[in-house]
């Protein structure tokens, strides 16, 4: 879709019909074009059950601080209501509050941001109680702000005629009790990360190591950590499907023994607010003796994927962490594993290896879905981890 431009979608019928909008800012530093986010943030919200009926992007040196989208799209966006039928309008970055309410104003239906998509969609998937603190904490967090700036006109008053009353009183009633759960959430949360602690205290006191599963969103993780530690986890074809880490322990037929556990997938913009109340399980790669970096190879963005994950980990102070690149969903492109292994001959991989600086050449080439390139993957996660067939104790040289 050419930027500008609008894209009408064929009628749907869903429980909630959204409309999605979107920036090319000359701002942007991140690689991604607006069409390709906008794409993303459709996943995004068929993920979140919901029928994408039509998109927009504009072209702006940055977006409006007052409505995100000019004045001219904003018209063209009310106009189009009655065209497509929406009644929630999902924009493509983090609104403040004030371009929230400006928007719901202007258009008189719900107005979401990309951070709220991605919080309703941890909240469906959120499974164990952790998970489940984790993602409120961060909905609360980005509640606070949003609460104050739906009562901040009788703020700006200063006082006086029409500033006293329920309103004002409801105002500090709401920071007050957001605030408290907010405090009681954190406890709850330091409280697991010292459970987390104590756990990670007895794994390293047994020196059994510990392989850590990373990647961009749907880039296969789960699929690969049911490959190789055959536990009966949800592998689904959607964005975020694993939000809390699962350990198996896998044993090969030498008697080496390692860790696997499978983490919350990386997202392009992924809020900064979830990053932080997520810390206590990201935590679990900082332990990690080695990070495999799954990459949906043949993915149209994997370059870009592929980059969001390598800023994600240098954010988490994981730069230095050893690593393995995994290179998964071949078989989209082969017809068997001999292919692969052909493949695999090759000391260049044309898609990715110009584009994105992997850190050292540590490189596996695989089909988790088939089991294709799973052994040889094997062999150098052996040799990296220097684990010899001794019940899974390392060997002296570690």
């Amino acid at each position: 879709m050419a930027e500008g431009k609008r894209k009408l979608f064929a009628t749907q019928t869903g429980p909630e019909r959204v409309f999605l909008v979107g920036v090319a800012s000359k701002a942007s530093t991140d690689g991604w074009s607006a069409a390709d986010s906008l794409e993303e943030l459709a996943y995004l919200a068929r993920t979140a059950n919901a029928a994408v009926v039509g998109e927009l992007v504009q072209r702006l040196d940055a977006p409006s601080p007052a409505h995100y989208i000019g004045r001219g799209k904003l018209g063209e966006l009310r106009s189009l209501r009655e065209q497509v039928r929406y009644d929630t309008v999902v924009f493509d970055d983090d609104l403040s509050p004030r371009q929230q309410r400006n928007l719901e104003e202007a258009l008189e239906v719900k107005v979401i941001d990309r951070t709220a998509l991605i919080l309703d969609i941890f909240a469906r998937h959120a499974r164990t109680r952790e998970g489940q603190l984790q993602v409120e904490l961060a909905q609360h967090q980005y509640l606070l702000p949003r609460l104050v700036g739906q009562w901040g006109h009788l703020e700006r008053l200063g006082g006086g005629i029409g500033t006293r009353g329920p309103g004002e009183s409801q105002l500090e009633t709401d920071r007050r009790l957001i605030n408290k759960r907010i405090s009681r959430l954190e406890r709850e949360i330091a409280e697991v990360r010292r459970h987390r602690d104590l756990y990670r205290k007895r794994r390293r006191e047994r020196g059994v190591p510990v392989v850590a599963l990373v990647g961009y969103t749907n880039a296969g993780k789960s699929t690969l950590f049911n490959t190789l530690g055959k536990a009966s986890m949800v592998v689904e074809d959607a964005l975020f499907s694993t939000l809390d880490p699962v350990t198996r322990r896998f044993a090969l037929p030498g008697g080496q023994q390692f860790l696997i556990t499978d983490t919350v997938g990386f997202i392009h913009k992924l809020p900064t607010l979830l990053i932080a109340a997520f810390r206590a399980t990201l935590e679990e790669l900082g332990e990690a003796s080695l990070l495999l970096h799954v990459v949906d190879i043949m993915h149209k963005n994997a370059v870009h994927q592929c980059r969001t994950v390598e800023e994600m980990l240098k954010g988490l102070h994981l730069e230095g962490k050893s690593r393995l690149t995994v290179f998964n969903k071949l078989d989209l492109a082969l017809n068997s594993e001999a292919e692969l292994e052909s493949l695999s001959l090759s000391p260049r991989i044309p898609l990715l290896e110009q584009q994105v600086m992997l850190p050292g050449e540590n490189i596996a080439l695989i089909s988790a879905a088939k089991g294709w390139g799973v052994g040889k993957l094997l062999e150098k996660v052996i040799s990296l981890l220097n684990i010899s067939g001794d019940s899974g104790k390392r060997s002296p040289a570690s």
